[in-house]
């Protein structure tokens, strides 16, 4: 009966947990984000469990069809591409029914992309604030982040490669001297960490031919009064096309 909630590696498939393949193992079927995707990490540790998908456009019947089978009895695991179901994926709605139904969820804990870049940011992270992925117009997203550094603590966020200097440039506008580390495709082939200023990371990105891999950017916590007011260049980006 249990929903077992999944983290799986974001990158290097060594960071399993001996629980976690038990659990993918012993299932009696995994709900995956992307079957074809999730198929690779079954097969690196050829486990044979059955696949289903289970995403955003997963209609609500089947949804309801797989709570019946959890209330008969069955097994699940709840899993992601990559990382911590339900933080920034569609996982919740599975849960979140589930739970409503009385099915023991339960998670099976693991990588998290924005955790791991805050652990080694070297930013004090007693407080921080999780901004999954901001507004794609670049005024909405200056004002996004203009409220979350109001808050005055540690930020973390996703960005694609198409938007990820888009951020750096807002906060150029508004913070510009506030420490930032960016960090790409954590765990993989090609990870890297770059850390400065905004302005600094971003010369280092515009002088790139392109942007490839996933974007994690962590932004130290500012002090009162250490924010630029640029209230007005935003309202001027309102109308702008995304960035």
């Amino acid at each position: 009966m249990p929903l077992y909630v999944c983290a799986t590696p974001i990158g290097h498939l060594d960071d399993v947990s001996s629980r976690l393949l038990e659990t993918l193992r012993t299932a009696d079927l995994i709900c995956a984000e992307d079957t074809r995707h999730t198929q690779k990490l079954l097969a690196r540790f050829d486990i044979h469990t059955p696949l289903t998908s289970c995403h955003e456009h997963s209609s609500p019947a089947k949804i309801a069809a797989l709570c019946a089978r959890l209330e008969a009895g069955e097994t699940f695991a709840l899993v992601t591409d990559s990382g911590t179901p339900g933080i920034s994926d569609p996982g919740p709605a599975l849960v979140r029914e589930a739970g409503a139904k009385g099915v023991l969820v339960l998670p099976i804990p693991g990588p998290c992309a924005f955790v791991a870049a805050i652990s080694i940011s070297g930013f004090d992270a007693q407080r921080f604030s999780f901004l999954g992925f901001l507004p794609r117009k670049p005024g909405k997203r200056t004002k996004a982040l203009a409220a979350a550094l109001m808050r005055e603590e540690t930020i973390a966020l996703y960005e694609s490669p198409y938007r990820v200097k888009g951020v750096l440039e807002s906060l150029v506008r508004i913070a510009p001297d506030v420490a930032v580390v960016v960090c790409r495709e954590l765990t993989k082939k090609f990870e890297e960490t770059v850390r400065g200023t905004p302005g600094e990371i971003l010369e280092i990105l515009r002088a790139r031919k392109e942007q490839k891999g996933e974007f994690v950017v962590v932004i130290e916590a500012m002090k009162s009064g250490e924010q630029s007011d640029d209230e007005d260049s935003s309202r001027d980006e309102e109308n702008e096309p995304g960035a």
